[in-house]
């Protein structure tokens, strides 16, 4: 009996990638002005910030139901699979309550990855590590339920207005913010998505995300980890790579990078840079 890995595409773990991987990735709704788009299958990231961009309403999302996680579970156990679902975090979606109800009827292990986007990819990236060294679902979902404590992600914002379009922060604090240079530095905390601190500038903010690698104690290099951007271009990310290479020196020759779609993308907006990690224990 092999183990299926379920997660949601708020993990922003690509429909190419999944079946790379061996696991299954359930696309989220965005509605754009009433019409509907499957996140990753009708529409990718960088379609998704060319609508962003061009939109003066920020479009929104449903969750996934318990009827289609449901589906997925009876299928693998059709297929003499146990399974382990990976869902984004209960605070910002209803996600994993809709898994819980379906694992009512169709046996599953759930984990709710309190985080989201890549901090809920490298999860599943270690579920999937775990799942090929042969472990059942139960061992998988008890380790990642530790594991989850020790991920980090953290953020660099280029831009308030998206933060002000969903009325985050006021008209005039996003003003004031953009007279200044004002990059805001977010993190994922207890599965929900807080202020670290401002920074004037890219350069300040790249160096506030370097400080709080530091203090989390450093990326753990044995386990996942991925930086990842949004919008349209990767160059701010490549930016942040170049000014941060002392973090990564003599670690890997390729660092894993991810595109941010539109479950953050549509509160972030284009222009953000973000890292995910274990931290070293």
């Amino acid at each position: 009996m092999s183990v299926k890995i379920i997660t949601d595409s708020a993990s922003d773990i690509t429909q190419a990638e999944a079946k790379q991987w061996g696991i299954q990735v359930l696309p989220l709704r965005t509605i754009f002005n009433g019409q509907e788009f499957l996140d990753g299958v009708t529409m990718d990231a960088h379609q998704f910030f060319q609508k962003l961009i061009e939109s003066d309403v920020l479009p929104t999302t449903s969750q996934l139901s318990p009827y289609e996680y449901e589906e997925a579970f009876q299928a693998a156990r059709a297929a003499g699979d146990e399974v382990l679902c990976v869902t984004l975090s209960s605070k910002l979606s209803g996600c994993c309550q809709s898994a819980r109800i379906a694992a009512d009827a169709a046996p599953a292990v759930v984990v709710d990855s309190e985080n989201v986007c890549i901090g809920q990819r490298i999860l599943v990236e270690l579920a999937v590590r775990l799942r090929n060294d042969g472990r059942s679902a139960r061992e998988i979902g008890e380790i990642l339920e530790q594991e989850k404590k020790n991920i980090r992600l953290i953020a660099l914002l280029d831009t308030l207005e998206y933060l002000k379009k969903g009325g985050r922060i006021s008209p005039a604090v996003a003003l004031a913010g953009s007279l200044l240079s004002i990059k805001p530095v977010v993190a994922v905390e207890q599965g929900e998505v807080v202020i670290l601190g401002k920074a004037r500038g890219s350069k300040n903010g790249n160096n506030m995300l370097m400080e709080l690698v530091r203090k989390c104690g450093g990326i753990n290099f044995e386990k996942p980890y991925c930086l990842a951007y949004s919008g349209l271009s990767d160059a701010l990310l490549q930016k942040y790579i170049a000014d941060s290479a002392e973090l990564y020196a003599g670690q890997t020759e390729r660092l894993p990078i991810s595109t941010i779609g539109s479950t953050i993308g549509t509160h972030v907006g284009p222009g953000a840079i973000a890292a995910a990690f274990f931290i070293n224990r």
